[in-house]
């Protein structure tokens, strides 16, 4: 069992981590020939699938196991996020799973960065017998100048066995009865925040659970609000974008488009959002919703699906140069208390 890879994208990755820890402590990291993918799955709270491109992150990649080159970890999110935040300045980075000499199975990340003054030499690289997971170090980073100094840090993680996560699955969903772009996730969560606060600010005793209601039609509106004893508020936004579905992506192709629940919805409601008709709604708790919005600080286009009063599910594609679709999230979260995904489904 052999991984590693230099990190060609530090930045995304740090803020990718970052997301996901606000989210949950805990992921599923699976490591492919073509892929990489994190699933954050809680007991309550939001479910997360992040399905990325290779080279979105990596460069010189390299994953061996006898399960079809494929390995399983479970990642603690906090202490992966911290190691790669010391990276951000680095001229170069490079991750490995290796283990301690008790057998402790760990993800290494190596940093070269360039010291401040050339007295101070690398720091010794500690080298391990070549083991299951590979050698700790490549040569490269063993050749560094006494400019540079090398730090590595180390991540305990778990290896899980391909029958641990047979049985994990993204969830499924029934087709939207409405799809559109939404706007930047910071600013809604920004507006978000304002009104849980007010909320709570404005609750006699103490309140269960603030509850957005998120809402929209097919003709390019958006609502936010929250409704409580005390207050009724709402935000709207309006010109979004409803995307095209691709008559080869839907079952029954251009039958099934016609039948498609997202093309009766545009058959109601009106763009300047004031009809009450052609709108599916769905109820999310406000702190779960703040949590989900952090992901906005990776930037990309965000689809949000809705099934009314059932499920929202957002798509975030992380920006690329080659293919904006290439890698994404799923965040989604159900109607019930809990929110789950990389799809984000309301509760």
């Amino acid at each position: 069992m052999r991984f590693k890879a230099s990190i060609n994208n530090i930045t995304t990755f740090t803020k990718l981590t970052a997301s996901l820890n606000s989210l949950g402590p805990l992921a599923w990291l699976k490591l492919g020939d073509d892929k990489v993918c994190f699933t954050i799955i809680p007991e309550q709270g939001t479910q997360v699938w992040a399905v990325l491109a290779i080279d979105a992150i990596f460069s010189t990649y390299m994953v061996q196991s006898a399960a079809n080159n494929i390995i399983n970890l479970e990642v603690p999110l906090g202490p992966l996020n911290r190691a790669l935040r010391s990276a951000l300045n680095a001229t170069s980075a490079q991750i490995r799973l290796t283990k301690k000499a008790d057998n402790m199975p760990l993800l290494a990340l190596t940093v070269v960065n360039p010291s401040s003054s050339s007295s101070i030499s690398a720091i010794p690289t500690r080298s391990v017998d070549d083991d299951e997971f590979g050698s700790f170090l490549d040569e490269d980073h063993a050749s560094a100048t006494n400019r540079d100094t090398i730090i590595t840090q180390e991540i305990p993680v778990r290896v899980l066995a391909p029958d641990i996560v047979a049985g994990l699955h993204e969830p499924q969903c029934r087709e939207p009865d409405v799809h559109i772009i939404f706007p930047p996730l910071m600013q809604l969560k920004s507006i978000s925040d304002r009104f849980t606060k007010l909320a709570l600010a404005g609750a006699s005793g103490m309140s269960a659970r603030t509850r957005l209601e998120m809402a929209a039609n097919m003709h390019g509106c958006l609502r936010m609000s929250i409704k409580t004893d005390a207050m009724n508020i709402s935000s709207v936004w309006t010109d979004l974008s409803n995307p095209e579905l691709d008559p080869n992506q839907v079952a029954g192709g251009e039958i099934g488009l016609a039948e498609h629940p997202s093309t009766r919805m545009k058959l109601l409601g009106s763009a300047d959002g004031q009809s009450e008709e052609g709108w599916a709604s769905v109820r999310i708790d406000g702190k779960d919703w703040g949590k989900v919005m952090s992901v906005g600080r990776l930037g990309g286009r965000v689809i949000a699906c809705f099934c009314h009063e059932h499920a929202l599910i957002l798509y975030v594609y992380l920006p690329s140069e080659r293919d904006e679709d290439e890698s994404v999230l799923t965040v989604s979260s159900n109607t019930s208390v809990d929110l789950r995904g990389t799809h984000t489904e309301s509760s």
